[in-house]
């Protein structure tokens, strides 16, 4: 059983209904716990744990404004996340340049401080009609078994 932190950004709702469906195919087997404010100081940084980032892009590729002071305490802190696994579930429109760029940074971000991505960041297109549970879902079902 892993110990798994659902981490939100979300301005209209759309990447929390994501992260309570993953949340929800997770529970059966791992502690999961969803958070619609991440706060750095919330977390052992040095305690293995796995996070898993679902957040939307606003504005001109803008994070969330629930994300925004996380995102802004990793990038001032800039804290050795070697003890953290990730996975990103971005959510964007692809009619903009901007797609999906508040997930890629995170990606990114983490990356560069040390954490161990478990998966490729996964693209959701929420201008497609199809409904962004599924591709979530989808993803998961990919690379669940890597958790331990």
């Amino acid at each position: 059983m892993s110990n798994i932190s659902i981490l939100i950004g979300t301005m209209l709702g759309a990447s929390e209904y994501v992260a309570d469906h993953l949340a929800a195919l997770l529970s059966p087997q791992h502690e999961v716990n969803v958070d619609m404010e991440p706060a750095l100081d919330r977390y052992q940084l040095t305690d293995q744990q796995t996070w898993i980032i679902c957040t939307s892009t606003h504005g001109a590729g803008d994070f969330p404004d629930n994300i925004l002071p996380f995102v802004e305490a990793l990038t001032q802190q800039k804290p050795d996340l070697s003890a953290i696994k990730y996975a990103v579930c971005a959510l964007g429109d692809r009619n903009y340049d901007t797609f999906c760029k508040a997930g890629i940074s995170i990606d990114h971000l983490l990356e560069t401080l040390g954490a161990t991505r478990l998966t490729a960041i996964n693209l959701i297109d929420v201008n497609t009609g199809e409904i962004p549970e599924d591709s979530a879902q989808l993803w998961l079902e990919q690379w669940i078994n890597d958790l331990k």
